[in-house]
């Protein structure tokens, strides 16, 4: 095939293995009895599905070239995701809390872990604009970008967990992920077109 970039598909496979790691405090946490055949599995899992997903996108980009941009822009949002939901469970699982202001804290501090891991990750493979520079303007333009999904992210996470409260029945761990992957698709398509068109537009 040659539309297929090798070094991507590697990147891709690596990103799945990653995030398959990052997904084992999450998925306890919502209940899934996890035991080591378990965690391996969805270690793989994972990584099949992010990689199958580059293999499509770079079969669909001979029609659609952008498509692959896209994609790669996706598998570094799942990581994103993954490092979010990652951090967000671990501080969880230690400290209990599963709600009010501390829940709040918590999901700042791994949506900033994640935006931060976003930036290199979308400069340098993504939108391949690395000769450009650290530059603080570039970074500013980008924290600016994100700054607009950090408000979705949080403040809709927030609102779900602490105003509308888990409806009976529902543990308050699972009802924390609920609220936290409640904007996901908004602000990955928010983030996508920022990054492309504001931040790293040649």
């Amino acid at each position: 095939m040659d539309y297929l970039n090798k070094k991507d598909l590697k990147i891709s496979i690596l990103v799945g293995f990653i995030a398959g790691f990052l997904a084992i405090p999450t998925l306890y946490n919502i209940g899934i009895n996890l035991n080591f055949f378990r965690g391996i599995l969805a270690v793989i899992g994972l990584t099949v599905f992010t990689s199958a997903g580059y293999l499509f996108a770079c079969w669909l980009s001979q029609w659609w070239p952008v498509l692959i941009q896209f994609v790669k822009f996706g598998i570094t949002g799942g990581l994103n995701f993954m490092i979010d939901f990652g951090i967000l469970n671990l501080l969880i699982y230690i400290s209990g809390i599963t709600g009010g202001v501390w829940y709040s804290v918590f999901k700042s501090t791994s949506f900033v872990v994640a935006v931060t891991n976003s930036y290199f990750w979308n400069k340098f493979w993504v939108f391949r604009a690395g000769e450009s520079g650290i530059g603080g303007g570039e970074f500013v333009k980008f924290l600016l970008v994100n700054l607009v999904g950090f408000g979705i992210n949080v403040g809709a996470a927030s609102f779900i967990v602490n105003v509308i409260g888990a409806p009976a029945g529902i543990p308050g761990p699972l009802w924390a992920n609920i609220g936290a992957a409640s904007s996901i698709f908004v602000t990955l398509f928010w983030n996508f077109f920022g990054s492309k068109f504001i931040v790293f537009k040649k």
